[in-house]
């Protein structure tokens, strides 16, 4: 990753009311850093949506639960159509795996890490993006958008398989998800005037995001984890780090900047031009599509 020394910031509040009465939905926030950004945001008074399939944090004041299986497609454009988006100040998008050692499809007939790490993102953005933030309570600023991938990291993705039918590799496989999340926040800055999008790359951090390429509890698992854990930030840490970011009213001008673990912004990979982007995002939606999902559908 390389530094945009152009793009300067500067936090918005050092008290812990920074997000007072903001209305979050995370998208994935059910472990790993979903969930840490979601305790953080909450803590310091948002109210916190958080969507996916196994809560952790019931009773916790300020978070609450939509259950939903991101690996489906339906299921995805069910929770667009279910968020409360014309009242969201923010939304971050942490929903993610590793592709595992053999090839895996959903019950759509989408390779798994492709459908859990990426199209679903794209689904829900299409759908709540218009209609994001438009009858907020504090109608300052514009409502924004968090992706949490690893843009900047000089992946373009393989837009001609990107089901992983011609061939599959598990790494390969996984770098088609994170090219398509920093497109989808570069398309996204274009398309969608009105909101303000970037892409975050955290970079290494224990979670379970492995646990399908490593299986989750095995001996692999748990010396590669500990390694990680010895020596990046924790899940927690790397939220305080980014919640100044996600604060700071500098940023609203910069739509479809990306910025790395320590919210220092970072340049796009080479060759994601508009032409490309365009080509890349019409074979995830030809992929959407066998789910019976278009980017029309709202």
């Amino acid at each position: 990753m390389k530094r945009n020394h152009q793009l300067k910031w500067h936090p918005a509040h050092t008290s812990g009311t920074d997000f007072q009465g903001k209305q979050v939905a995370v998208i994935g926030g059910t472990g790993g850093i979903g969930r840490a950004l979601s305790l953080y945001l909450a803590a310091r008074g948002a109210r916190v949506l958080v969507v996916g399939q196994t809560f952790r944090d019931a009773g916790v004041a300020g978070i609450e639960f939509m259950q939903a299986d991101l690996s489906l497609m339906r299921q995805a454009h069910s929770v667009a159509k279910r968020l409360p988006a014309e009242s969201l100040d923010l939304v971050i998008f942490t929903a993610g795996i590793f592709a595992g050692p053999v090839r895996q499809e959903t019950a759509e007939g989408i390779e798994r890490d492709m459908a859990v790490s990426f199209l679903n993102r794209m689904v829900i953005l299409n759908a709540v993006a218009p209609r994001l933030g438009t009858q907020r309570v504090d109608p300052s600023g514009k409502p924004r958008v968090f992706v949490v991938g690893y843009p900047g990291s000089g992946q373009i993705g393989s837009p001609d398989d990107l089901n992983a039918e011609k061939s599959y590799k598990a790494m390969a496989a996984h770098m088609n998800t994170v090219a398509g999340n920093e497109m989808l926040v570069l398309d996204a800055a274009r398309q969608y005037p009105g909101i303000a999008i970037f892409g975050l790359n955290p970079g290494l951090i224990k979670t379970n995001i492995r646990d399908n390429l490593l299986g989750g509890g095995s001996l692999k698992s748990r010396v590669i984890e500990g390694l990680i854990g010895l020596m990046t930030p924790t899940a927690d840490q790397y939220a305080q780090r980014m919640g100044p970011l996600l604060a700071s009213p500098d940023i609203d001008v910069h739509s479809g900047a990306l910025f790395n673990n320590k919210a220092q912004a970072i340049l796009p990979t080479p060759g994601l031009n508009r032409e490309y982007t365009e080509r890349f995002m019409a074979a995830s939606w030809g992929l959407v599509a066998r789910a019976g999902i278009s980017a029309l559908a709202a």
